[in-house]
């Protein structure tokens, strides 16, 4: 896929169709590869100014859709785990190793290091893959020992060799350079996932604010339910709620909006601390709701932008909250809809209920 497939499957409800299969030769791909902006060109923009002039890989995919969901404490977290030799960098080799570990294929796939047949084939489903004991040991494709010198640590001529046959992406080349012997610090990690992050959240609050500073209350109520699986008509009640009890409009900026859905990055931890509200019997107030916030955050969310999700969840007007139907819906929002049976579990079936469900109300 290409950067442009990548911006419209995650801020689209429905993403446009294509027709046929653009085929790519090698002179193509070079030449999108060498027009890559490098990590100091980084911006907020970078995926709409690559557009279709990029590729994708499909571990890629997976890797840059945790990267919308990760909470900023995350970060670090997500970083050491490419850092498999905790030297505070990571190489194009260890980036690769990781992206195939959370796609579920092999190592000795990925690098070559096993010709027999049953290691060419291709998986096909996660639900396949091999025991951990399978796979080649980070420290045989490493051999990074404490204590070797440089020299001892460079990879073999047979490990390079297969690396070179991992085809170059976009990404690998904006992170590791046209040669691809560039390192990755954490500094320049954690500006790519914020920027990815801010890039995708402003694409989605354009769509509404059609140039204007602000979206309506309606509008983000619109955004906020459209990638979840309440029906239509639920979805409309929420925003005819908001509709009838925001008669004045005040209007929501992109840096609230922006807070609100880094806040829901933190839902997990969020979670938890509404679960001592529960256990105590006392209903979430909007006061509660923000300590909650706060604590999970460190920072407060804007008051006005709290009064509005009270409005969309509130069904009764008492002035409480179901956390755990917001949690529930929001963690929805959170995965873009469709795209959250990738990312957590639901089955065949109520997919299969949900998706005739709400055809049948559109009929």
């Amino acid at each position: 896929m290409t950067p442009q497939d990548f911006l419209e499957s995650v801020t689209e409800q429905i993403p446009r169709p294509r027709i046929g299969r653009v085929k790519l030769s090698s002179k193509d791909v070079e030449s999108m590869l060498k027009s890559t902006p490098p990590r100091s060109r980084g911006s907020g923009k970078l995926f709409r100014r690559i557009l279709d002039k990029g590729i994708i890989s499909y571990t890629e995919y997976l890797f840059l859709l945790c990267v919308l969901t990760k909470p900023q404490s995350g970060f670090k977290i997500a970083f050491n785990m490419f850092d498999t030799d905790g030297n505070q960098i990571v190489d194009k080799r260890e980036f690769l190793v990781i992206q195939q570990l959370q796609a579920g294929l092999p190592l000795k796939k990925l690098f070559g290091l096993s010709h027999d047949k049953k290691n060419k084939q291709v998986v096909s489903s996660r639900n396949e893959l091999k025991p951990l004991k399978d796979l080649v040991s980070l420290e045989e494709v490493f051999s990074s020992a404490s204590g070797r010198t440089n020299s001892e640590d460079k990879m073999s001529a047979d490990q390079q060799a297969a690396e070179r046959t991992v085809t170059d992406t976009t990404l690998l080349v904006h992170f590791f350079g046209q040669k691809g012997k560039e390192v990755l610090r954490f500094e320049d990690f954690r500006l790519f996932m914020e920027n990815l992050q801010s890039e995708v959240l402003e694409l989605e609050f354009k769509e509404f604010s059609k140039g204007m500073p602000t979206i309506s209350e309606v509008d983000f109520a619109r955004i906020l339910l459209r990638y979840t699986l309440l029906d239509r008509s639920e979805i409309n009640e929420c925003v005819e709620r908001v509709r009838e009890r925001v008669p004045h409009e005040k209007g929501i900026t992109f840096k609230e909006f922006k807070q609100f859905c880094t806040f829901l990055n933190n839902l997990d931890d969020f979670a938890i601390t509404m679960n001592m509200y529960a256990l105590a019997g006392k209903p979430i107030s909007q006061e509660d709701f923000q300590r909650a916030v706060k604590v999970c955050t460190g920072y407060t969310l804007e008051p006005h932008i709290v009064r509005t999700v009270f409005i969309i969840f509130d069904e009764d007007g008492d002035g409480h909250l179901s956390h755990h139907e917001f949690i529930s819906i929001m963690k929805d929002r959170l995965h873009r809809g469709s795209r959250s049976y990738l990312m957590h579990s639901q089955s065949r079936w109520e997919a299969f209920r949900s998706c005739v469900k709400n055809e049948m109300k559109s009929n």
